[in-house]
């Protein structure tokens, strides 16, 4: 491990690893430092009942314009431009063609509200209607697209996003994680398990870890803004007003669990079921992807911290019950605890994805920020437009590491 090289990055997630990619394109030592024992961060592909599983970041939203799609193809990686099955409920399951359309319209209008005559107050919850029917419905998909209830949901902050979206969902049949770490740039140092316990400023900046002292010229910091915000990682006073800010732009609650399909079953291949659209707490349901033997279900917001408060046990329980409340109480029999993520609770990440606090959306641009040239911030909480994903949080390793190299390379 270099103990003096030009740049340190710390994090490798999809934001460390845009910028150590651009980084590569220079002359500039680059050291990646990561405290999990693996590249990827929230981009993470685990194997089970023999597929690759995505636990965190799974679709390459606004895949036409997505950076990684373009890096996918190119380092042989096929993408799957069908469109996703949650746009589907199987069967009409719990879900009536006539209640959908009810929903989607009250979402719908909902959305527009946002863009068109946003709450004064900024708050996504503010722009339901007075006769709404669908709030439920709404608060669940608010977990899923946010990670939070509409009331902590900033209207300006999701309306960006929404208008930026171009609504291609894509995906890679052999993991968004395992692509995204596939192209960590060869021939960059990187030491892995390694945490930073604290950073100091003098002549050089000094990244201290349990392996010993690192200085450097600068450094880009891409950690979750759970973790810039917390006390795990001692910071100079100076970046005081950064971990201010990011207490604004929190990572919501977003967990997936995986149940393996035994034996006979009546799931059927690239079908999706809402569990009850009545409960902001459900899951939604990803049955059978490319035909492998198992059921992905997303959690957010308020199911996330459900499945958070109860355990994972339970959280495998309430998946099953739900399932076995549309399907008759003999699928139980065929289906069995598989994987489940536990973002909230790694103390390195500390949540699913970031969102902006009503009347904080504008904090996103404080927070990219560099201090004194000398250390840059990344991350998807970064990104104006397309925070919650893997491809804002990899543009926003690009924005830093060119802010490094104009501060470095005179």
């Amino acid at each position: 491990m270099n103990s003096e090289p030009d740049i340190v990055i710390i994090g490798a997630g999809a934001a460390g690893i845009g910028a150590a990619r651009r980084l590569a394109e220079t002359g500039l030592a680059v050291l990646v430092l990561e405290a999990l024992p693996r590249l990827g961060g929230r981009a993470w592909t685990l194997h089970g009942a023999g597929a690759p599983l995505d636990m965190g970041c799974e679709w390459l939203h606004s895949g036409d314009r997505n950076p990684w799609t373009q890096i996918a193809e190119q380092s042989g990686f096929v993408v799957d431009r069908s469109s996703p099955a949650w746009e589907s409920q199987y069967h009409n399951l719990g879900f009536s063609p006539a209640e959908r359309e009810a929903a989607s319209a009250e979402f719908d209008a909902w959305s527009e509200r946002l863009a068109m005559n946003p709450p004064a107050s900024d708050r996504a919850a503010d722009a339901l209607a007075l006769d709404a029917k669908w709030t439920s419905y709404l608060q669940a998909l608010s977990g899923y697209i946010s990670g939070d209830e509409l009331e902590r949901i900033s209207a300006r902050d999701y309306a960006a996003y929404d208008t930026a979206s171009s609504h291609c969902n894509w995906r890679l049949e052999a993991g968004y994680g395992t692509m995204i770490t596939a192209n960590f740039p060869a021939r960059t140092d990187f030491s892995l398990a390694t945490s930073v316990e604290a950073i100091t400023l003098g002549r050089f900046v000094t990244v201290h870890t349990p392996a010993g002292d690192i200085s450097a010229r600068a450094v880009i910091l891409t950690v979750s803004t759970n973790v810039l915000a917390g006390n795990a990682m001692a910071l100079p006073s100076a970046l005081d007003p950064w971990r201010e800010v990011a207490r604004f732009l929190p990572l919501g609650s977003n967990e997936k669990i995986f149940l393996e399909i035994i034996g006979d079953s009546p799931f059927v291949p690239e079908s999706h079921l809402i569990g009850d659209p009545h409960d902001p707490t459900t899951a939604s349901f990803n049955i059978r992807p490319y035909g492998r033997n198992v059921i992905g279900c997303f959690l957010g917001g308020a199911g996330a911290r459900v499945a958070q408060a109860e355990g994972e046990a339970a959280a495998f329980d309430r998946a099953i019950g739900q399932l076995a409340a549309l399907f008759g109480n003999d699928v139980r029999r065929c289906l069995r605890p598989l994987l489940a993520s536990n973002w909230s609770r790694t103390p390195t990440i500390g949540g699913g994805y970031s969102h902006a606090l009503p009347g904080f959306a504008p904090m996103r641009d404080v927070l990219a920020r560099p201090f004194d040239n000398r250390i840059f911030f990344a991350g998807e909480a970064t990104h104006k437009t397309d925070f919650s994903t893997a491809h804002g949080a990899y543009l926003s390793g690009l924005r830093a590491a060119d802010e490094a190299i104009s501060a470095l390379i005179k």
